[in-house]
């Protein structure tokens, strides 16, 4: 049996279902796991940290100076620059949204990520 979503071998007993698939573990706690971008304690705790000490991952770092040399970045783009997964993506993006150092808009059916204090 294969992770439905990444390919995976599973053992027999292995596997989690989630909306009529099989997963592994990992693709599983992805899904379930993932982080909220508007999750007010999430925003609360994150802003109280970063206050005294922001403290960014490699990648937050690359999304965050990309965001902020070129104004306003899809996720298409910041994914291509930066070569990381959407997915990767979403979760770094949450932390910076968190934080209160990026933030998303809209314009027409396109989404733009940009500085908080855009």
């Amino acid at each position: 049996m294969r992770c439905e979503k990444c390919g995976a071998i599973l053992e027999a007993d292995d596997g989690y279902e989630h909306a009529g698939q099989v997963l592994c573990e990992d693709c599983y706690l992805d899904i379930k796991a993932a982080p909220k971008v508007c999750d007010p304690w999430a925003v609360y705790t994150a802003k109280k940290e970063a206050s005294q000490n922001p403290t960014l991952t490699s990648i937050q770092e690359k999304i965050l100076n990309l965001i902020r040399e070129k104004g306003e970045v899809t996720a298409e783009e910041i994914c291509r620059e930066t070569g990381i997964k959407e997915e990767e993506f979403r979760r770094n993006f949450a932390a910076l949204r968190h934080m209160e150092l990026a933030r998303a808009t809209r314009k027409g059916d396109e989404i733009y990520f940009t500085t908080f204090s855009s």
